[in-house]
């Protein structure tokens, strides 16, 4: 599907979206007038709008802009997953899409925004001491073995995060960039209209299953494009493993284990030939099932970002979206 009505949509979003720009945690721009395209744009940056910002471009202008409508391929098995997309980040298309728009939980999938949000507003040196209260996580949660007491850097957090998916590091990284966890899941959200994702919303930075907690697979596509240009959220998604370090409530140094959940990253799943999958995050939960989001590159470095939302388990998942990485031509 073609990227199309750009400069309609940009003008739309330009307005909404400026409701929500902010310059750190806590922090709200102000406009003059909320509903003015002249404060709108320059507030974005675009320029001065009465002289038409003819140097800036449009919101939409890098973006795949997908319709209502599925885009499936006789190659894809439809009825594997509940929702999934193929976009071409080059050729700025939509290459596979069937119900993108369709609000389902993301499970830890979350964690790309939180990672994110981490990044754009916290310092890789900076450290947390881990408390009590951000350990205290529901039952079979996943998490990278933080305990009471234990000193750990932001750089070492976001390993854990994205290689163990650990609740227990989303709750930790919220604090320490934001103060509380309430302060980070509003720049969660934030971040999340800034990018274009309006139709998701937060309430936590790990993804454990919450009804008010949903996104899309269009708007995920939204929120992992703008996380796979920063060279540091591509270093943590494309580790296989990680040694991380850190120093315990005795002070002693400690080191910890964290392996990649990806089956493509731990060779139990085959990417196609001609195709190279840089990394990604899983994630599932029993309402939000298997859900795998990824970062891909045709032979000659053609970028790709591939989703599967809701796939009924594991061998599901990774089959429809090798299917989906076999649509890459």
């Amino acid at each position: 599907m073609r990227c199309i009505n750009k400069k309609k949509l940009a003008g739309i979003l330009s307005i909404a979206l400026c409701l929500s720009l902010s310059a750190g945690c806590g922090e709200k721009a102000a406009l003059k007038n909320a509903y003015s395209m002249r404060d709108a744009m320059e507030a974005y940056g675009m320029g001065n709008a009465a002289e038409g910002g003819g140097s800036q471009a449009f919101f939409a202008d890098d973006l795949c802009v997908a319709g209502t409508e599925d885009l499936f391929s006789e190659n894809v098995k439809a009825a594997l997953s509940e929702a999934a997309g193929l976009f071409s980040l080059q050729e700025k298309q939509m290459k596979f899409g069937k119900n993108v728009h369709e609000r389902l939980f993301p499970a830890s999938t979350t964690k790309i925004l939180t990672a994110y949000v981490a990044l754009k507003y916290g310092n890789l040196a900076d450290t947390a001491t881990v408390t009590a209260e951000e350990l205290q996580l529901e039952e079979g949660s996943s998490v990278c073995g933080l305990a009471v007491g234990d000193t750990i850097s932001l750089e070492e957090l976001l390993y854990g995060l994205m290689l163990s998916s650990g609740n227990d590091a989303a709750n930790v990284i919220a604090d320490l960039v934001c103060g509380s966890r309430e302060a980070f899941v509003e720049k969660m959200n934030e971040e999340a209209m800034a990018l274009g994702a309006t139709n998701s919303h937060f309430v936590n930075p790990h993804g454990l299953q919450d009804e008010e907690h949903y996104t899309t697979v269009y708007d995920m596509y939204l929120i992992f494009q703008a996380a796979v240009k920063e060279e540091k959220f591509l270093s943590l998604i494309s580790s296989a493993s990680h040694e991380g370090k850190l120093t315990n409530a005795a002070g002693e140094s400690v080191t910890k284990d964290w392996t990649n959940s990806n089956w493509y990253m731990t060779g139990e799943a085959t990417q196609p030939e001609g195709v190279h999958v840089i990394g990604g995050k899983t994630g599932t939960t029993s309402a939000a099932g298997s859900c795998l989001v990824l970062y891909s590159e045709k032979e000659g470095g053609s970028p790709y970002i591939s989703i599967v939302f809701k796939a009924e388990n594991k061998e599901n998942l990774y089959e429809e979206m090798t299917e989906l990485l076999g649509e890459i031509q």
